[in-house]
């Protein structure tokens, strides 16, 4: 039962620019620089079921707040919304 936990539900999503989007295109663990597209795929990839909001956070260091703020500003605005300076506290 684990094991399939861990599995993905779908193999892919529909992308911020529609095309299909796999866990091997989604930006790497070790991102530092988060421009909008990337935001924007790693929201879509919990959307659509490809990544769980709990492994989306851990792999990426996010915040349960943070990643439902990029998911609220692309609700309210668009990708446009995803301009806003990302909080985060880097770790070395």
């Amino acid at each position: 039962m684990g094991e399939e936990q861990r599995r993905p539900r779908v193999s892919y999503v529909m992308g911020p620019d529609g095309s299909p989007l796999t866990l091997a295109d989604l930006p790497p663990p070790n991102t530092r620089r988060w421009v909008i597209r990337r935001k924007a795929e790693v929201v879509a990839a919990v959307r659509g079921g490809l990544l769980t909001l709990e492994d989306a956070c851990r792999r990426y260091t996010l915040t349960v707040e943070e990643f439902l703020a990029w998911q609220r500003a692309i609700d309210r605005f668009g990708m446009a919304g995803l301009r806003a300076t990302r909080v985060q506290q880097y770790r070395n």
